[in-house]
């Protein structure tokens, strides 16, 4: 008793505040004298010099967030309407198919779902389970300016290769993605298949031909392809022998088909038979498709089949996200297809094209330095042109097309030096 009457004499002293009278108690001991506890409300001191405050700082829950592409979503529009079309509503019929629903259904199916799923196994949108995933490796391959650049690109719905009328646009190969659903195919463009008339190939695309040959029977399905317009009106004995030596022994591994590319060009459609008749002998190729890779003419069937003969196989490509080496070969084809559209003649096949720089600036963009390095002086004049107006050019609309790819500011450096 002595000890609770000594407390609140304690507390009845701190609460009297007069000018004469001063407490040498603070008042948090005499609220820490009822319990073992410190006080939480009060913030704690470092050193007496400042203070540490913790509702400053938030604290995000451990809830995985959903994955978000890193490309303009507006730029790939065209895919999902030239090949999933029967997909899309409009928002007047979403709007009555959600009215007409029974909602009670709705969340007891959304709760039965909760319940039977654990909080780690909740996927963001778009992504699909491991087990679930489906994919298949597509290798494209045909002579010279047959398309393949132009197709893959349409497939993927992003500039991933170089597309030009000029002849031996695609150096190396390139990888083009389209994931739909639980399904992941892999493009893989392919440098044309040229030899002289002798029968000996060019010296500077020879480790390109060889390259391509090595890896065909790489690939799940491979797309054999041919400019059917011009088998028309010139036939080539080359590419009419690459059709029939890849028709003639099948490959029990793989698939194989032939498409005949431009027939947006044929005027008499009634041709296109005939050249169907012309290889429909050959027991390699399992289907034929007439397709126009760079309007878009039959793709959708083409797409349709190659989603059906994909196998159930981890995804090999992050769906959401362009790596950075994809992002450096991609920049690479946009500069050489503005190169090859306004430079001619041998000029920009003797060009060495380079990537120097890659850089992410603090506010966001993108910073890319390119050099073009050219052999000759006269060659470095003509691609410069008159007070730097070719290359500015090209530097402009490429600069502008890959902000669109990329969905950020890129800035653009091409260097023209001489070797």
């Amino acid at each position: 008793m002595k000890a609770f009457r000594s407390l609140r004499i304690l507390i009845s002293i701190s609460r009297t505040e007069t000018p004469y009278s001063k407490t040498h108690l603070p008042q948090n001991f005499i609220r820490r004298s009822y319990s073992a506890q410190p006080n939480l409300d009060e913030p704690t001191s470092v050193n007496g010099d400042s203070v540490f405050d913790g509702s400053q700082y938030s604290i995000e829950d451990p809830v995985k967030k959903p994955k978000q592409p890193n490309w303009d979503k507006g730029y790939r529009e065209r895919v999902q309407r030239e090949l999933f079309p029967q997909e899309k509503q409009s928002s007047e019929e979403e709007e009555e198919d959600e009215d007409s629903i029974d909602r009670s259904r709705i969340l007891a199916k959304a709760l039965l779902e909760a319940a039977l799923e654990s909080a780690d196994d909740e996927l963001g949108e778009g992504e699909v389970r491991e087990e679930d995933q489906k994919s298949l490796n597509v290798g494209i391959i045909g002579p010279p300016n047959a398309g393949k650049s132009s197709l893959t690109n349409f497939m993927v719905g992003t500039k991933v290769a170089a597309a030009s009328r000029k002849t031996n646009t695609t150096t190396h190969e390139v990888l083009g993605v389209l994931t739909k659903g639980d399904t992941q195919v892999c493009f893989f463009d392919t440098p044309g298949l040229m030899l002289k008339k002798s029968g000996y190939g060019y010296k500077d695309i020879k480790a390109r031909v060889q390259n391509a040959w090595t890896s065909v029977d790489l690939f799940d399905v491979l797309i054999v392809m041919f400019d059917v317009h011009r088998h028309l009106t010139c036939p080539d004995s080359r590419v009419v022998r690459l059709i029939t030596y890849m028709g003639e022994e099948a490959n029990p591994k793989q698939k194989r088909i032939l498409c005949m590319n431009k027939v947006d060009l044929v005027e008499k459609k009634k041709d296109l038979l005939k050249v169907a008749e012309e290889f429909q002998n050959l027991p390699a190729y399992e289907r034929y498709f007439m397709i126009s890779g760079l309007k878009g003419s039959g793709v959708r069937d083409l797409s349709q089949y190659l989603m059906d003969q994909a196998v159930t196989k981890p995804w090999e490509e992050d769906p959401f996200t362009m790596s950075e080496e994809v992002m450096k070969n991609i920049s690479l084809e946009v500069v050489r297809e503005r190169l090859l559209d306004h430079v001619h003649q041998e000029v920009p096949y003797g060009v060495e094209h380079r990537l120097v720089d890659w850089r992410e600036q603090r506010d966001g963009s993108l910073r890319i330095e390119q050099h073009l390095i050219t052999p000759k002086l006269s060659q470095r004049k003509i691609l410069v042109g008159k007070s730097g107006s070719k290359i500015g050019r090209i530097g402009i609309e490429a600069n502008e097309e890959l902000r669109r790819i990329m969905n950020r500011k890129v800035h653009l450096i091409l260097k023209v030096l001489l070797k």
